[in-house]
């Protein structure tokens, strides 16, 4: 879309979700707000027509580029484990891990007051306001997509049998097919009872944003979550248990605002969340393709391939060994994200595929990978229910959403909103949504940097990227895609950087992505030595990979990666954005 010379104008893009999502968004720059008021009243529909990528139940990590300060922030909507939540807990009651469905998994819901901090901080619209799309809806319903219907219908025997609140919701009128109407009315009802709290508060528009949180975290939310989660109930896997989230859990936590971690890259700043996400992950894998010299090896290539997928697996090694929460573990990414350690990792790289996981030694330290694991990957006994999205039944692709807005006035907004999903616990009757599952992304293993504490944050694998050049926000960009998020966002960066394709037609470039990590989610799989390639890749390259070793896996012509970006042309002062052509989800708008 083309702006005025003074970059007038708003574009905006969900990937993975449906287009009311984005048309809310837009609405709202239409009417005046900026992109973070769009951003959040974004989010809020995702959870309503999106219920089986995100919820309210679960979390959202921003990346914002505030224009008015000239700076990037991050927001960690991300919750924390429960004050109960002990590994001796779960050792005590049998349990070699943290389940992938039903209560026990659950952390303080991170999402609502995510969205709210970004609206208080640096939006201009109250919560009524922004909570008036999503609560519409609720209220009236909204077309059922394909993968929302596939969900539900792979669901459906776990509601019907185990958790009728949930059938109450979904199942109302039977199973809902393509294109029928759903409807919410509960959670209605419950985003109705928050504006309705927010507005009583007053004019001030802090008060009202206060309010809101007051009625989620300290209020009937919390009240109706800390009597829910003290009931047991039965999961697919065969375990009854009650949930450890408590009312006080939620009254406790806030979100944080931080420093974003960045690596200077081919005059950009490239910004990421802290490691209590796999963002540095990113950054790691560009200072090793630095050292490699990859801008130099001709793109899509065999050589170039190889290059970019041995960098992935010796930086997703160091994520599994090193990266959590930094309020409780040591994590040394001065050292991790260092030229000289990039140097050093990069010195591992030669003509042939690697089979071994090989996480570094930053500063001299000892890696530590987590206990219960097994590089022959052996296990057999994987809870049902486990991954992203964590499911009473496996569902292929995909597992949450990601939205990007940039305004008129250059502000810009990367935020990855997921988990809450309605196929891993039951939906609170008296709220309409169910619960998150992300404890599960925790080790029992006390001595990993990942290790389940109380009020500590998960290691998730939400990874929003942004981009500056010259101290501007220039690039707001990410996938849904759990361990393959900062793969895929890599070789979008790449294409766009260092070969300078367009934002379409790097989101369009044939996709891969290695295996060669240890799965964030039950039963985590570790794949030595895979490349899965879209097809497109000719056959040829593909056969060159082979022959270094790598053990080459086509998939779909049109299969990996959701891809979605915004940008700032500031050369030709135009506004820029692309949406994903697979799957058929992605959509881009502008004026």
């Amino acid at each position: 879309m083309r702006a005025r010379p003074e970059l007038q104008g708003d574009f905006g893009m969900v990937s993975s979700t449906q287009w009311l999502a984005t048309a809310s968004g837009m609405s709202v720059l239409e009417r005046g707000g900026n992109a973070f008021d769009a951003a959040v009243a974004a989010g809020f529909v995702l959870q309503v027509v999106e219920p089986h990528l995100n919820g309210p139940g679960g979390e959202v990590p921003i990346l914002l580029y505030s224009a008015g300060a000239q700076q990037v922030r991050v927001i960690c909507g991300q919750g924390v484990a429960p004050d109960a939540a002990t590994i001796d807990w779960f050792r005590d009651h049998d349990l070699g891990r943290v389940p992938g469905t039903g209560l026990l998994a659950a952390c303080v819901p991170g999402a609502f007051g995510g969205w709210m901090r970004l609206l208080r901080d640096y939006g201009t619209w109250t919560p009524a306001a922004v909570l008036e799309y999503a609560i519409g809806y609720a209220a009236r319903g909204f077309p059922v997509a394909p993968r929302l219907a596939e969900t539900i219908a792979a669901a459906h025997a776990t509601f019907a049998e185990l958790w009728p609140t949930s059938a109450t919701v979904y199942l109302a009128n039977g199973l809902p097919r393509v294109g029928d109407v759903l409807r919410n009315d509960t959670l209605a009802t419950t985003y109705a009872r928050i504006a309705k709290a927010a507005t009583a508060a007053g004019p001030d528009r802090e008060r009202q944003i206060e309010a809101a949180v007051d009625a989620f975290y300290r209020g009937f939310v919390a009240d109706a979550i800390d009597t829910f989660a003290r009931k047991p109930i039965a999961t697919p896997d065969g375990l009854r248990h009650p949930g450890l989230l408590r009312g006080d859990d939620l009254a406790d936590w806030e979100p944080a605002l931080e420093e974003p971690v960045t690596l200077e890259y081919a005059g950009r700043t490239v910004c990421k969340t802290g490691p209590w996400g796999q963002g540095p992950v990113l950054l790691q894998q560009l200072g090793i393709l630095d050292s490699l010299g990859a801008r130099d090896r001709g793109y899509l290539s065999a050589e170039w391939i190889h290059i970019v997928v041995e960098a992935a697996k010796l930086a997703f090694a160091d994520r599994d060994a090193w990266y959590g929460d930094p309020d409780f573990a040591e994590v040394p990414l001065a050292d991790l994200l260092s030229p000289a350690y990039a140097a050093e990792r990069a010195s591992l790289v030669t003509d042939r595929a690697d089979h071994d996981l090989r996480p570094g030694r930053p500063g001299g330290r000892t890696p530590r990978l987590p206990t219960g694991w097994d590089s022959d990957h052996s296990r057999t006994d994987s809870l049902p229910g486990s991954g992203e999205p964590a499911a009473a039944v496996r569902l292929g692709r995909g597992d949450t959403c990601h939205v990007d807005v940039v305004d008129r006035h250059g502000n810009m907004v990367a935020a990855m909103p997921s988990g809450g999903w309605l196929q891993s616990s039951p939906v609170i009757p008296e709220l309409g949504f169910p619960l998150g599952t992300r404890a599960q992304m925790f080790w029992l293993d006390p001595d990993h940097p990942n290790a389940l504490r109380p009020r500590k944050r998960p290691r998730t694998t939400l990874s929003p990227s942004l981009v500056l050049r010259d101290g501007k926000a220039v690039l707001a960009f990410g996938s849904p895609g759990g361990d393959s998020q900062d793969q895929w966002g890599l070789l979008f960066l790449l294409a766009v950087v260092d070969h300078g394709r367009g934002l379409q037609e790097a989101i369009d470039a044939p996709a891969f992505h290695t295996g060669h990590l240890i799965g964030s989610f039950d039963p985590r799989p570790f794949e030595p030595g895979t490349v899965h390639i879209e097809d497109r890749v000719p056959w040829a390259t593909r056969r060159a990979l082979a022959r270094r070793g790598h053990r080459v896996i086509p998939a779909g012509p049109w299969s990996l990666g959701w891809l979605c970006a915004v940008g700032r042309d500031l050369d030709r002062k135009l506004l820029v954005g692309a949406a994903n052509p697979r799957d058929g989800q992605g959509f881009a708008t502008g004026r």
